[in-house]
């Protein structure tokens, strides 16, 4: 595990941007990877993305948006099944390869924390998504939690399990097995859902 480059993930919740800023600023943050697809919050104005990028400004935080790469509702149809998103295919898609790629190169010059919305890891794409992905290249990925505390990817994945109650031992599958199935778990309660792309039991397009 690459210790030297580390990357973060953050959630802007319900915080002022000042509080926010605070977070970034506690484990020395100087660049934000905004990974939410639709970079606006309709209840949370100063995270929308104009005011976000600006109120780092003064903070020599620098600002990519990294939606398009690595946000949780794909364009790509083929990344749909019944009109849910399925991680392991968006995974898998040159486009979110590249944006894993950035992330990577970005973190040998930058101190960089992932952003989305969900204050809770475990409940975002930032985590059971592009964090595992993250993980899987060796990269050592720390979650910043709304106290500040910092929870390990692997600390995190420890409680997602116990979260939805699926045992670290099993007698007929293998732990990593059984990491998979938590994974696909919370997969199928929070993954984005296109109404337009959801089929009718005939297997017809709405």
């Amino acid at each position: 595990m690459n210790n030297e480059h580390s990357i973060f993930t953050v959630g802007h919740s319900t915080h002022m941007l000042e509080q926010f800023i605070d977070l970034l600023q506690k484990h020395a943050v100087t660049a934000v990877a905004d990974v939410r697809s639709v970079p606006y919050s309709r209840w949370q104005p100063q995270f929308n993305q104009s005011p976000l990028k600006q109120g780092l400004v003064p903070h020599r935080i620098s600002y990519v948006f990294l939606g398009e790469e690595l946000g949780a509702r794909s364009n790509d149809t083929s990344c749909y099944v019944d009109g849910r998103v399925q991680y392991r295919r968006l995974a898998e898609t040159a486009t979110f390869r590249s944006g894993i790629e950035r992330l990577r190169l970005g973190s040998k010059r930058e101190r960089i924390a992932v952003v989305c919305a969900e204050a809770e890891p475990i409940e975002c794409h930032r985590m059971v998504l592009v964090a595992r992905e993250l993980e899987a290249i060796g990269i050592r990925v720390m979650h910043i939690l709304p106290t500040g505390e910092l929870e390990s990817h692997p600390d995190a994945q420890r409680r997602l399990m116990q979260t939805l109650k699926v045992p670290e031992r099993d007698m007929f599958r293998s732990p990593e097995e059984l990491i998979d199935l938590a994974y696909a778990k919370q997969e199928a309660r929070i993954a984005f859902v296109d109404q337009k792309l959801m089929t009718d039991r005939s297997g017809a397009a709405r």
